[in-house]
């Protein structure tokens, strides 16, 4: 067993970096992100951390600076959230289709207009066709974790594609849990340095990120398609031995009482522990609800969903970013809803909007959402709301 501390979200991510003995940290402060690399530079100042800290002027020079350290070989690591990620956008796409390598931690903030510091996933759901690999933590153990196990993937050779790890902002990032962790040699033992396919040289130069004219760029995005499909082959098996190596396991999507359940609440990040909570009490009153909890985002685990929701009459989707003008309402119904569709199941689902801009999740209105599920799991699609369902909002 490893050293167990009291760690906020942010700084047990912190600690977790520099057990992966990054070579280069690029920061620009945005709350509630910044105490990450703030605990960084301080590991950095008194020796811990042998690693080049570099303070940019924003978060797009945060990211240039990283496709450039990434591509010369180098450990790399930054985070930000909301408007930062904003600004970050141009890049993230140019990192994933070079087939650089690093962990980017986003610790989840409502996207402006109006002005919002406080927690939703609108940042994280912004970025999800970027070709980054995408995972969501729970938890403070698992945000910790989640760094280990990004860059174990995002390094393999069959993958080399960058990879965003996440947290909910204040939930997660500012609140004190305890978290176990592990020697800087058995992370380096379970996620060791790789080099990447190719790296800059100025005796050996070549080109990264050229003009992809029609007779090649179709190519290009082809082979991102291929190598994020390959990347959940190596998830698993990262996880595994994860599991083997530390005792705690991980997979794409985490299950709770759905083996009699005819009613179900799908959803991410730390809110699923209140409806896990609310699951329990509705359980002992005879309600036969389950609940599901996606962590692994990109690429999408459609395959385990439609299992494990495969014998439930009705689902709720539970979105915590909205798409204005999106019949399903958020992302993770869009994607839900097409993984039931896919599988040839009947199952049907509903949507959920809740919690924007850091608004509370109550059990009263986990309590709404199940009422609704219970109302409807034996209609017909055609009786079924054609509209996602607002939660915890004032009309």
């Amino acid at each position: 067993m490893g050293k167990v501390l009291p760690l906020g979200g942010n700084y047990a991510v912190a600690y977790a970096v520099k057990a992966c003995d990054v070579d280069v940290i690029t920061a620009y402060p945005i709350s509630p992100q910044t105490t990450i690399v703030e605990r960084l530079s301080e590991f950095v100042a008194n020796g811990e951390l042998n690693a080049e800290f570099l303070h940019v002027e924003s978060e797009h020079t945060a990211l240039s600076v990283a496709i450039g350290a990434a591509a010369v070989g180098a450990r790399t690591y930054s985070a930000t959230c909301s408007q930062g990620l904003a600004l970050m956008n141009e890049l993230l796409y140019i990192m994933s289709y070079i087939r650089l390598p690093m962990v980017l931690t986003i610790v989840n903030r409502a996207l402006s207009a109006p002005i919002n510091i406080w927690n939703d996933h609108s940042d994280f759901m912004s970025v999800n066709d970027s070709g980054w690999i995408m995972m969501m933590s729970a938890s403070n153990q698992e945000a910790y974790d989640e760094i280990l196990l990004g860059y174990r993937i995002a390094e393999d050779p069959r993958v080399l594609l960058p990879v965003i790890t996440s947290m909910d902002g204040y939930i997660q990032s500012h609140v004190v849990e305890p978290v176990e962790i592990v020697s800087d040699e058995e992370a380096i033992s379970f996620a060791p340095k790789r080099r990447s396919w190719v790296t800059l040289d100025p005796d050996k130069p070549v080109t990264m990120g050229p003009v992809g004219d029609p007779s090649y760029y179709f190519e290009f995005r082809r082979q991102l398609w291929e190598a994020m499909k390959e990347s959940r082959k190596v998830f698993d098996e990262a996880t595994e031995e994860f599991a083997k190596r530390f005792g705690r396991k991980y997979s794409a999507i985490e299950t709770y009482m759905l083996e009699d359940a005819e009613v179900a609440i799908v959803g991410m990040g730390s809110f699923m522990g209140t409806i896990k909570a609310f699951v329990d009490r509705a359980r002992r009153d005879g309600v036969k609800v389950g609940a599901l909890r996606v962590k692994l985002y990109r690429p999408f685990p459609s395959e385990d969903i439609a299992r494990a929701l495969s014998n439930v009459k009705l689902v709720g989707v539970m979105d915590r970013a909205l798409m204005p003008g999106s019949a399903a309402g958020g992302h993770l119904h869009h994607e839900v809803a097409f993984a039931l569709r896919q599988a040839g199941l009947e199952t049907k689902t509903i949507g959920f909007i809740a919690g924007l801009g850091g608004r509370l999740l109550t059990m009263d209105n986990v309590k709404q959402m199940v009422n609704v599920l219970i109302n409807y799991k034996d209609k017909t699609v055609k009786e079924l709301p054609k509209e996602p369902i607002f939660i915890g909002v004032r009309e």
